[in-house]
Formats: structure tokens, sequence, C-alpha cells
């Protein structure tokens, strides 16, 4: 078994990532953080999913992005 305890990303799922993404931040906001059209033009889950999968530089910026919504909210004074 490939044990990796120092990766937060071990074991969340792209859908995961990105519904909290979205929940976090919704899509307007996310589209101006990362410049992708499956967030701009009738964004879904369902299709950004298609695209973060083909798309790795994309998909770097997405992991990226959630790691830094984490550090966030493991920092904020008004955690959920």
């Amino acid at each position: 078994m490939n044990n990796q305890p120092n990766n937060p990303l071990h074991g969340v799922k792209l859908e995961t990532i990105v519904t909290e993404l979205v929940e976090y931040y919704g899509w307007p906001s996310l589209a101006r953080q990362i410049n992708i059209n499956c967030f701009k033009s009738d964004p879904s889950v369902k299709s950004s999913l298609k695209f973060l999968r083909k798309t790795q530089w994309a998909r770097d910026k997405v992991e990226a992005l959630y790691l830094d919504m984490l550090h966030a909210k493991q920092n904020s004074p008004y955690k959920t």
C-alpha cells in the first residue's frame, strides 16, 4: 500500500476538490482566481471534471487553490 501521510491531497477525489471549492468560493470567484472557461461559461462540476482530467496545468492550479483554501480554513478564527 502506498501511504502518503504528508500529502494532503492523497485520497481526495477531484470531484470533492471541485465541489468544496465551489461551496467555498462560488463559481464567479473561482473563475476569477483560475481563468478557465469551464468555470466561467455555464459552469458545472461535471464539465469541470472532464476538462481538469485532461488538462494537467489547470488541475495543478485547482489543487493549489484547494490547498490554500484548506490552509485558510485551518487558520480561520471561524472554523467550519
